[in-house]
């Protein structure tokens, strides 16, 4: 039977997820430059609205349909046909429900991607491969893992996210980035956030919407549901540390940008374990966590020399991996009795279904990023040229600016964006005049 409770709770953490995207918006529009700060914002805002519509016509039933061979979901809930107030199967809460919970995962993992990206695709084209990105790559592993798909079969957990979410975000907005090459002037010019505190406002936003995220997968208002807030909570204050500590002992100063960027790597870290670990192994997840993506950030990025705009890859990629490599260690029956005991609870065939759902989930955004770039590209074109890089893909895309004057601080030397910048816009279509 429905539990009103229960159905409650659900209701209440899917909007605490939605929150999440405009966000998420919020937390990289702060972190890039003052002309391309809209263009940021609507990148996400956009794509929560058009994955809704995808997810409610296709996304629903490919991921959660009747399973096809362990691959796909059948289309026999195509446009929620059949989908109706009536309790769901294995549950307390109406199909319905879950129907609006998924929604918000499925809008919120392409608006992860964004961020490897940032200030330099064309926004038609960039909407494209979204669409594209969500149909065939998003659809086919939230199947997998939690569809009734094989890495279901095969035994692998994630409670929240950590393979399906961040580790397919992370990794695509990677091979993305790549693609696409980096920034003008990337290493050459000083591409600070220009709004810190819009950042850290995204932040607190993102880390209180992750109690729907993680909570809220229980489905239900119950002990597994308090477990998962706990950890979470846990996990993301130790990744705050986790992050900060080695950040201050190298470079002698804490940094907010740093301790909010701590506190998302242990909320993804602790993503997939949510409703399996205890609250001690949690904080060890988050501490760990927080280190290895500021390693990532810091350090792996300086050395390879990619362009990671606002860090999806070392945050999400890395945490990702993390995190799903860790429930593999800390996972116990005593919080779930519908999962399994990790490596440190005396069994290794969790272990090892982590460790391979992993490199699937690599596998899987690593080509299928490649191929839908490369279509997409010769079809429309994906980046940028190089004036309307320069001049800011606010008024170039959207013919817009975010701010009624550009105020600057710091020496005029730091500045990119210099008096032919309006020219520029100017020349490419725009009206200075806005």
């Amino acid at each position: 039977m429905i539990n009103t409770g229960d159905t409650a709770w659900v209701l209440i953490s899917s909007a605490m997820v939605f929150i999440m995207t405009p966000a998420l918006a919020l937390f990289y529009g702060g972190m890039v430059r003052s002309k391309n700060v809209l263009s940021t914002i609507m990148q996400s805002f956009f794509i929560l609205a058009m994955i809704s519509v995808e997810f409610v016509i296709l996304g629903y039933t490919m991921a959660f349909g009747p399973d096809v061979h362990g691959f796909i979901g059948d289309l026999s809930k195509l446009g929620l046909a059949g989908v109706g107030l009536s309790v769901m199967e294995g549950s307390t809460i109406p199909e319905l429900a879950f129907v609006a919970f998924q929604c918000m995962f499925a809008a919120l993992t392409p608006a992860l991607i964004t961020g490897a990206f940032a200030e330099r695709m064309r926004f038609g084209a960039f909407a494209v491969l979204m669409l594209l990105w969500a149909v065939l790559i998003y659809n086919p592993m939230a199947h997998w893992v939690w569809g009734g798909g094989f890495l279901a079969g095969l035994g692998a957990l994630d409670f929240a996210g950590g393979l399906v979410i961040h580790i397919l975000s992370g990794v695509s907005g990677l091979t993305i980035c790549l693609l696409l090459g980096k920034r003008r002037g990337y290493g050459k010019v000083a591409m600070v956030p220009h709004n810190l505190p819009m950042t850290v406002l995204g932040a607190a936003l993102l880390w209180f919407g992750w109690f729907g995220f993680n909570a809220g997968s229980a489905l239900g208002a119950n002990d597994l549901a308090a477990n998962a807030f706990v950890v979470t909570q846990a996990a993301a204050a130790a990744g705050v540390l986790g992050w900060v500590i080695p950040e201050w002992t190298r470079s002698g100063k804490p940094t907010i940008l740093g301790a909010v960027s701590g506190c998302i790597a242990g909320l993804v870290a602790i993503t997939p374990a949510a409703g399996f670990v205890e609250p001690m192994p949690a904080i060890m997840i988050g501490l760990i966590g927080g280190a290895v993506c500021y390693t990532a950030v810091a350090v792996l990025k300086e050395k390879l020399g990619y362009d990671d705009s606002l860090d999806a890859f070392g945050v999400h990629g890395i945490g990702g991996t993390w995190g799903s490599v860790a429930t593999g260690l800390w996972a116990t029956t005593a919080v779930n009795p519908a999962g399994a005991n990790g490596l440190f609870y005396g069994e290794t065939s969790l272990f090892y279904a982590q460790i391979i759902s992993v490199i699937v989930a690599y596998v899987l955004a690593i080509v299928g990023s490649y191929v839908l770039y490369r279509f997409v590209d010769a079809v429309l074109g994906l980046r940028a040229d190089e004036e309307e890089e320069i001049a800011g893909l606010d008024l170039v895309e959207h013919g817009e600016r975010g701010y009624a004057a550009a105020v600057f601080t710091g020496s005029p030397s730091l500045m990119e964006v210099d008096s032919s910048s309006l020219a520029l816009a100017g020349s490419v279509g725009s009206n200075p005049a806005r």
